[in-house]
């Protein structure tokens, strides 16, 4: 079924083209194939005039000619009138006539323009045939002259610089309406702007010359377009003296029209201008306003910068009084125009052509308006009522109508309806058609009408017959349509939904009364489209791009929605070659944004049942133009009032304006800001200093920034007046003894209010000096007086003078002479010992005149000059370290805390000022008490089986007393970490090492190690870990088989000690024995298994004390044994040589291994002289020099050949089948060189090496698999 959407066609009492129903029979008459109606063989049509004769305007003889066109069935017969007499073109013999099938025509035969003035008439066209006569409307023939170039003089102008000028055109009198185009002689347009405009006369205006103006070549060109005719007027010469009255302003004065009021009369729908020409200086600007009431946007528009106020298709409401204001800041005009519109007779109604059945009232409803009213008549076959036969029937209303009772055949007829003014008269045609034809339905059967909610719904029931068919609509509705207020069964037959919605979707029945006649019809409702995001008002700069946006929701059976973009209500199209506008999707992107884009801006989404669209503004805008005249007025002492005339804002109101001044005595500093006020003022009083010469410029601010600043304004000069301030910061800075220096903040030059601008000094001792004052006078800051004493204390003033007087009396400050250093050291300096790290230092204070400047407070040194130990060369290589402690001036004891313990110390106070410090007190001596020791330099851990820990450290570098043992302390780790603490008390400073037994072998420790003197435990070092687990094999092996070896890796466990096992391989190919691999380290965690044939299959066993523990069977890579080709290494010269080398380094090494065996040991003075601190060692009977046992046995195997062969050293030695005791010689020398420096902590053991013997990971092949240290847990 079709799905169309049909728009309402002409109907029974509407205005409708004539003879619509006529011309539809024919059409379907002449198509047998679609013919669905019965048409009578011998059916007649009125006639009907399809091509009115047209008013003509002649110039040429070819341009007369005058024609009408009609249609009818029989065909029409044509005749004229003219002036009202009926004329007969075919018997002139100057007229030819053209007949054809519906038409009419006569042109001249004549040569000569005055032949045809005969011929100015008004003519009325007759069509008829047997049903009735048609009329023409009126058309009027005119003669007139080409426009001709006529001979002018050239014309010389001369005028002044600033005034008015008026260059006259006088194009030739022609009823052809001229286009004025001033041009110089290169036919470039003369430029055009607010200054210099074309008036509607065609002359050119000048609001004021400029020199520029001048010129020779100033040329009118008239053009016509009806004759295509251009004729170009003689150049004038203008020439512009300069004027030294060009600074001289002139008020606007109208130029065009004259006077202050006119009267303009016009009729409607025509276009109309009204214009102002104003003169002036600087340039006018114009503008319109309508005074009783609004002018219309869509008709009226502005033209030639604001002159002309134009009127395209002007209306009755257009009428009234239009006012142009020219202003410049001289002063304003204005003119007012009375605008008056008649208007000519144009219809309301138009009674429409139709049939009409034997026995109906026909009505004929006519009416027209006008200005004035215009009069009704009614004529038949172009007969006025009045001259036909009398009939009962016939009947005109008053408003015009005409009433036809009871028609029967003989009034088929063309009745003519005839409306008329003084602007002139109009006609209509309308056809009344009586006859008999049986009802028919022409509308299509199941048509489906779609709409959008809110539209209009139109279901169509067209028909035809005669009497006109009346149809009734129906729904499967409860209730009679016409019940809901918002359906209308029209004359037509058409049905009418208002605002239809989805309540009304659903099949309708149109049926023909009195017959068994109708159709069906499917209404379907939509949602409307919908704009979510309509474009908005944009305000946007000059050059800038700027993008509108439209978002509409739309019904998916709608299909995809066209979106149109309007300006101004004028489509705009794409731009692929500037790019200015750019459409993609929902957005309009306007690019380099100038004038001419400003307006609105239309969105349309249009589907194909609706459209919505919405509006959004484009404005430019930009910063301001400058303020312009500037005026100085009311000029006081020390303000005056500055004056402005704002400049354009561009479509942002100003908010607000800057004034800045330059200084004319201090131009360097520039211009600056003296004050803002608001956008809204355009004047201002400014505050002024005296003695200055002001230049004044303004600067406006909008939303979009700045405007360039204004012109500056005349120079303002104040007058000087004495000082209204002193200087402020007055203050003495007195450095130096027996001096008094005076300074103060330099006044700004702005303050000085006159000349010979200086400073009055004045100063006077505070005691003893009685009250005279000290003056002098300065013109800089600072002033210096000499051998006044030390620190003495002044009152000082310093006061601002100039040539006009001095400045207010200043309030005096309290200033001193310079310091110089105290004179005397602190007395009674008292110590109190209040721990082994705190004292508290007291004295008495020294006289305030021994200071001499201003106390500033007391320092004490405290210097430590060695630890009480007995041992003579530690404190002998002790730097001595002093300690400085500043106290506040009125503070008499000081507590110092952080001493070291058990040291010898010295003390001494000073008292100090600005100046610096005096002489020291009496040195005093004391000794700090014996303290805790600082914690042990480090702590090692070493396992020697599961279930034993060896914990070796080194002393305290800080014992802060005799050392006279240790604290252990350690426990389990466990997660509540609530385990008991167990503690071993090791006596005797001397003891290094302890061996604890019976820990738990599956558990971690955490032990702690204090030093203990007769002052307690000292801080304590900490560290973690567990004991050494006996080794395991491997619980996973990982095999990577190649072509000739296999990979093998595996993850080595964590403390256990290292673990040894070999491999055992069969090759199960070629039946030979079995081989087994050298003992292998479970700490390697990777071995490589070599010398495989490829692409053989192999089994292998890892066993450990022939204990398997592990079995697997792989298969190498390759395809299969190849012939190896012989090679030098299989030579028997190549064997002898590696050979005798092998035995050459056996004999160096056993010779190696001789001489070191034979090393001696270090002298005492060697060690002695080492770089081992006194206080880390041991120490015997607290005897300097000697050495314990331990350390004896510890040196005793130290190798003295290092520095005579490198090849002999300890490192290339140390080989697997090295000795036990080079294993605790190694781990005891890492002891001293890895934890010797207790700064570096636990961390120390992070940089170890894979084969230290601390670290558990990776055990050196010379223990032979025993384990010699454990885990360090941080």
């Amino acid at each position: 079924m079709p799905h169309t959407q049909r728009q309402q066609v002409g109907s029974r009492g509407r205005c409708s083209p004539p003879l619509l129903p006529f011309l539809l029979l024919l059409s379907l008459a002449a198509q047998h194939s679609q013919a669905a109606i019965h048409i009578p063989s011998n059916f007649k049509t009125p006639p009907m005039i399809t091509i009115q004769p047209e008013s003509v305007t002649v110039f040429s003889v070819e341009d007369l000619v005058m024609s009408c066109e009609a249609t009818g069935n029989p065909l029409p017969i044509f005749r004229w009138t003219k002036d009202g007499e009926e004329f007969d073109p075919g018997s002139d013999p100057e007229l030819k006539v053209s007949e054809r099938s519906g038409s009419f025509a006569f042109y001249t035969l004549s040569n000569s323009m005055e032949s045809l003035k005969q011929y100015q008439a008004k003519y009325v066209c007759y069509a008829s045939n047997e049903l009735g006569t048609a009329v023409s409307s009126e058309a009027f023939l005119n003669t007139d002259v080409l426009p001709s170039q006529q001979k002018e003089k050239k014309v010389t102008m001369k005028s002044e610089e600033g005034s008015s000028i008026t260059l006259e055109c006088n194009p030739p009198q022609s009823s052809m309406e001229p286009i004025i185009h001033w041009m110089d002689s290169k036919l470039h347009h003369i430029q055009l702007s607010e200054r210099v405009v074309v008036g509607k006369d065609g002359n050119l205006y000048f609001a004021h010359l400029t020199t520029e103006d001048s010129r020779d070549d100033y040329t009118c060109n008239v053009q016509y377009l009806a004759t295509r005719t251009i004729l170009a007027k003689e150049p004038t010469t203008l020439t512009v003296n300069p004027s030294n009255s060009l600074s001289k302003s002139k008020r606007p004065h109208m130029m065009r029209p004259a006077g202050s009021h006119s009267t303009y009369h016009s009729l409607r729908g025509q276009t109309v201008e009204l214009e102002c020409i104003v003169q002036g200086l600087p340039t006018p600007k114009v503008s319109w306003v309508r005074r009783d009431g609004e002018m219309s946007e869509s008709r009226v528009t502005k033209d030639m910068f604001n002159r002309r106020l134009h009127f395209s298709n002007i209306s009755e409401s257009d009428g009234g009084e239009y006012q142009c204001m020219a202003e410049n800041s001289q002063g304003k005009a204005t003119h007012t125009y009375t605008v008056t519109v008649e208007a000519a007779p144009y219809w309301i109604k138009e009674p429409p052509s139709q049939l009409y059945a034997p026995g109906e009232t026909v009505k004929l409803h006519c009416q027209a308006d006008g200005i004035p009213t215009p009069t009704i008549s009614w004529t038949i076959n172009g007969i006025s009522l009045s001259e036909t036969d009398k009939d009962s029937r016939r009947s005109v209303t008053t408003s015009g109508s005409l009433i036809l009772k009871d028609v029967n055949l003989g009034d088929t007829a063309v009745y003519q309806c005839q409306a008329s003014n003084k602007h002139g008269n109009i006609i209509t045609n309308t056809n009344v058609y009586v006859i008999e034809l049986p009802p028919q339905i022409l509308t299509e059967d199941g048509v489906t009408y779609t709409f959008t909610e809110g539209q209009k719904a139109v279901l169509e029931c067209e028909t035809f017959g005669s009497p006109k068919p009346e149809v009734t609509w129906e729904s499967g509705r409860a209730s009679s349509l016409l019940a809901d207020p918002r359906m209308k069964s029209l004359t037509n037959g058409v049905l009418e939904i208002s605002d239809v919605t989805h309540d009304d979707e659903g099949p309708y029945t149109c049926s023909v009364q009195n017959t068994n006649l109708s159709i069906n019809a499917e209404l379907e409702v939509l949602n409307r489209t919908v704009i979510l995001s309509p474009p908005q008002a944009l305000k946007v700069q000059r050059g800038n791009t700027t993008i509108f946006t439209c978002l509409a929701l739309v019904d998916p059976k709608l299909g995809s929605p066209l979106i149109q973009w309007r300006k101004n209500y004028q489509k705009i199209s794409e731009s692929h070659i500037d790019g200015k506008y750019t459409m993609d999707g929902p957005d309009l992107k306007i690019t380099n944004v100038e004038e001419d884009d400003e307006g609105m801006y239309t969105c349309q989404v249009i589907t194909k049942h609706d459209m919505a669209e919405a509006n959004g503004t484009l404005t430019l805008w930009d910063r301001p133009d400058p303020p312009i005249l500037l005026q100085i007025t009311d000029p006081k002492r020390r303000a005056v009032t500055l004056r402005w005339t704002p400049g354009d804002d561009h479509n942002s109101a100003v908010l607000e304006y800057v004034v800045e001044f330059e200084d004319q005595g201090l131009k360097e500093r520039g211009w600056e800001e003296l004050l803002r006020v608001t956008g809204n003022k355009q004047r201002v009083s400014l505050p002024l200093w005296p003695y200055m010469s002001y230049r004044f410029r303004v600067i406006a601010i909008n939303y979009v920034g700045k405007s360039s600043p204004s012109k500056p304004s005349e120079i303002h000069n104040t007058p000087a007046e004495a000082p209204d301030n002193n200087p402020e910061d007055v203050r003495s800075e007195s450095k130096d003894p027996e001096t008094l220096f005076i300074t103060w903040e330099e006044m700004d030059k702005r303050n000085f209010n006159g000349p010979d601008f200086k400073y009055r000094v004045l100063w006077r001792r505070v005691v003893g000096s009685g009250p005279s004052w000290h003056t002098n006078y300065t013109r800089t800051t600072p002033f210096t007086v000499n051998d006044i004493g030390n620190f003495s204390a002044f009152e000082i003033k310093v006061q601002a003078v100039n040539e006009k007087g001095k400045g207010p009396e200043p309030d005096p400050i309290i200033g001193y002479s310079g310091e110089d250093v105290p004179l005397e050291a602190p007395m009674n300096v008292g110590i109190i010992l209040i721990n082994s790290t705190t004292i508290s230092v007291n004295w008495e204070a020294v006289a305030k005149e021994t200071v001499r400047g201003h106390l500033l407070g007391y320092k004490v040194y405290l210097t430590r000059i060695s630890s009480r130990s007995h041992h003579r060369g530690r404190r002998s290589r002790e730097p001595e370290s002093t300690l400085v402690v500043e106290t506040g001036a009125n503070e008499e004891k000081k507590v110092i805390s952080d001493l070291r313990p058990y040291s010898h110390y010295v003390l001494a106070v000073t008292v100090f000022n600005s100046k610096g410090e005096g002489p020291q007190s009496e040195t005093l001596s004391f000794k700090t008490d014996e303290g805790v020791p600082r914690p042990p330099m480090s702590l090692m851990l070493d396992s020697p089986s599961e279930t034993e820990m060896t914990l070796h450290w080194t002393p305290p570098a800080q014992p802060n007393g005799v050392l006279i043992g240790y604290l252990l302390q350690y426990q389990q780790i466990v997660e509540s970490d609530d385990s008991p603490m167990q503690v071993e008390t090791i006596e005797g400073p001397v003891v290094t090492h302890l061996t604890l037994r019976g820990l738990d072998p599956h558990s971690q420790y955490r032990f702690f190690l204090r030093g203990r003197t007769d002052a307690g435990d000292g801080e304590p070092i900490m560290r973690e870990g567990a004991t050494t687990l006996d080794g395991a094999p491997p619980d996973t092996i990982n095999l990577s088989p190649g072509e000739n070896l296999v990979n093998l890796s595996w993850v080595a466990k964590k403390r256990h000690r290292n673990f040894s096992f070999q491999i055992y391989y069969l090759n199960r190919n070629d039946g030979s024995k079995g081989k087994k691999t050298e003992k292998i380290n479970s700490s390697q965690s990777f071995y490589q298994l070599q010398g495989l044939t490829p692409a053989s299959d192999y089994h292998l066993r890892f066993t450990y004390s022939n204990i398997t523990f592990w079995k697997a069977d792989i298969k190498t890579d390759g395809t299969g044994v190849t012939e190896v080709q012989p090679s030098f290494a299989t030579q028997g010269w190549f064997i002898g040589v590696v050979s005798a080398i092998v035995l050459l380094l056996l004999i160096l090494l056993i010779l190696c291994f001789i001489k070191r065996s034979k090393g001696g040991k270090y002298s005492v003075k060697d060690k002695e002289e080492g770089p081992m601190d006194s206080e880390a060692r041991p120490m015997k009977d607290e005897t300097f020099g000697e050495y314990s046992d331990l350390e004896e046995k510890r040196t005793a195997s130290l190798p003295s050949l290092g520095e005579e062969s490198k090849l002999c050293s300890e490192d290339n030695l140390d080989f697997n089948g090295s000795s036990a005791m080079t294993t605790e010689l190694n781990m005891d020398e890492s002891l001293v060189s890895q934890f010797s420096r207790p700064s570096e902590g636990p961390e120390a053991l992070q940089g170890l090496p894979d084969n230290s013997p601390l670290n558990p990971s990776a055990v050196s092949p010379g223990t032979n698999g025993m384990p010699n240290s454990v885990t360090i847990l941080d």
